[in-house]
């Protein structure tokens, strides 16, 4: 059956199949091809070449029928929508997630599929209609219909797209309203992603020698692959013990309140255990930093602030700091990771589940929520792999250093790099200690000038001076307010600052212009490598936390062997990829343990 409307684009009006991979084939799929989808209530609707399809009927089996005879990239506008089809085993290797290459090729954290259509478009993204308003140039005359309304109009009802250019903002909030409109919805997707490709495939490959295909290309495929990894995290969840961490919340916060009452009783003598070590502070508020700083100095502590860094080093001068330290372990385990955490967010199950994000818009890292990303060290051991199951843990080293010497094409500090240990032929090329060697180079990256690194520094610029170039150059670009690009082509945008800024405010742009080249390609390659760890990993095998540089995989334990090296070769053959033409090694610690805390580092 065939419903005819009303195209703007070139894409031939829909066609019901019952056998969508033929009908893909006929329209001139071949293995590999972009594939547009989207799910509608019934179904599913497809889109390849000019030709777009709908399926009625169990929309996840058909499309994993065409992944089974075509294994296209299918091609969607964000990945958040394919949660249910995680749910039920469905298995994608290659994806195109055109709301994660908007945001590599523009910047940001917008992913708005009208604010993604309008950018492809050069349309002003202010300029697109919103929900609710009239929609003048679509509705029925006369019918007083909203945008957000669907009409039975054949001219309107089943184009996702305005005679104005912009999307319709009701699909943009709620999707395609039945399975005509879902095909057209999957077309759509599928040519903002090949504008993206062509915008992708214009961007300079940063890489030393050109194998095809293009740097930025293998980003935006595995920046995709990363946003489905993240959803899949989501549904996963990494293994907890609920027994050990109530015990572990137990020791440290103290028994379960039974009522609010028992909870404040509670504050009260955590509490206590700090302020009663200081005459006269019974009415200080310790989550206040500046009443803290003030208890600090009635000892002879003057600290500019109290975070546990600076007071770390203090431990010895007065008893109050150790408990101050203590008290804020407690107090976090409290307030964050306390029994309300984990009656939300373990299920019954025994697993600790969050959303994902697969770029937090500035470093470019994962991020996820319900603590995952901040886990305080005291409860890892509560992080316990199922019976008959281990945790394979591997962790990068050194990767941030590693990486500034493959993005800046530094051939010494890229020597270097043929070392586990990265700062000790750092420290000999500048006749200092290993300690040194290692804040000099982080200092470069973070930008810090002054202190223990002063000198060191120095000596950097005369050993390592292209990597020092290369930062200097996007300082100089932070300060100026242009934005940046990672080495993989993603853009980091510079915040506007005032023409009568202080100097204190462009000096930082320009601090966080110089780390972001770094650990957004720092990300970018993490990112590369864990999506090439999911698509080669054995069935059974799973990963289940993705944090900065570190993997954790759950997996059989009789697997745990072939398991840890795969991490290794994966490892070997991203960089082979992500730094062709460059001598940059990359390293990772990986160890097999039943808990967590049990891995070193």
């Amino acid at each position: 059956m065939c419903r005819r409307y009303r195209q703007t684009s070139e894409v031939q009006p829909p066609v019901e199949t019952r056998d969508a991979a033929a009908a893909l084939t006929e329209a001139g799929a071949t293995r590999g091809s972009m594939v547009g989808v989207a799910w509608a209530p019934g179904g599913v609707g497809l889109a390849c070449g000019d030709a777009a399809v709908w399926f009625s009927g169990d929309g996840v089996q058909e499309v994993r029928r065409v992944l089974d005879i075509l294994a296209p990239r299918l091609t969607w506008w964000s990945a958040s929508g394919v949660e249910p089809c995680v749910r039920r085993g469905l298995r994608v290797l290659s994806s195109w997630d055109v709301s994660a290459t908007h945001r590599m090729l523009h910047g940001g954290t917008e992913g708005d599929s009208g604010v993604v259509w309008a950018a492809a478009h050069d349309l002003p993204a202010d300029g697109r209609p919103r929900t609710g308003q009239l929609d003048l140039l679509g509705a029925s005359p006369g019918t007083g219909a909203t945008d957000a309304t669907y009409t039975d109009d054949p001219l309107g009802a089943h184009e996702p797209v305005r005679p104005d250019g912009y999307l319709r903002p009701g699909w943009c909030a709620a999707g395609p309203p039945d399975l005509p409109a879902a095909a057209a919805w999957a077309a759509a997707a599928l040519e903002v992603a090949r504008r993206h490709r062509r915008a992708l495939e214009d961007l300079p490959d940063t890489r030393r020698e050109r194998p095809a295909p293009l740097l930025p290309l293998l980003t935006a495929w595995s920046e995709s692959a990363a946003e489905l990894l993240a959803v899949e995290l989501g549904v996963t969840g990494l293994p907890l013990d609920r027994r050990t961490a109530l015990d572990l919340i137990a020791e440290r916060a103290g028994p379960r309140p039974a009522d609010d009452g028992q909870a404040a009783a509670a504050r009260t003598a955590r509490d206590a255990r700090v302020l009663d070590l200081v005459p006269a502070t019974s009415t200080v508020d310790l989550r206040n930093p500046a009443q803290v700083r003030e208890l600090l100095a009635r000892v002879g502590i003057d600290v500019p602030d109290t975070r546990s860094w600076r007071l770390e080093p203090l431990r010895a001068v007065h008893p109050v700091v150790p408990a101050l330290i203590a008290w804020r372990k407690a107090e976090r385990i409290v307030t964050t990771y306390g029994y309300g955490w984990l009656d939300r967010h373990v299920g019954a199950d025994g697993r600790l589940r969050g959303a994902w994000t697969g770029c937090d818009g500035a470093a470019g890292r994962m991020t996820a929520q319900a603590g995952l990303h901040n886990l305080p060290a005291e409860l890892r051991p509560a992080v316990v792999a199922e019976a008959g199951h281990v945790l394979v843990r591997a962790d990068l080293g050194q990767i941030e250093p590693r990486v500034l010497a493959a993005v800046s094409g530094d051939r010494s500090l890229a020597a270097a790099t043929a070392t586990p240990d990265l700062y000790a032929p750092v420290a000999a090329r500048l006749g200092c200690d290993r300690p040194t060697a290692k804040v000099a180079v982080l200092a470069a990256m973070y930008g810090q000038t002054s202190g223990t690194a002063g000198e060191a520094l120095r000596g950097l610029d005369r050993a390592y001076p292209v990597a020092m170039a290369f930062l200097r150059a996007a300082d100089e670009s932070g300060r100026s307010g242009v934005d940046v690009r990672t080495y993989g082509g993603r853009r980091v945008r510079m915040w506007p600052l005032p023409p009568d800024a202080e100097p204190g405010a462009v000096a930082g742009r320009g601090r966080f212009a110089r780390n972001a080249v770094v650990q957004g390609a720092a990300a970018e390659v993490f990112k590369m490598w864990a999506v090439s760890v999911r698509a080669a990993l054995p069935a059974g095998a799973e990963i289940v936390l993705c944090l900065h540089d570190e993997l954790l995989v759950h997996t059989p334990e009789s697997m745990s062997g072939e398991v840890a090296l795969l991490l290794e070769e994966v490892l070997a053959g991203t960089a082979a990829r992500w730094a062709a033409g460059s001598t940059v090694g990359l390293v990772a610690d990986v160890s097999v343990v039943k808990r967590w805390s049990d891995a070193k580092g």
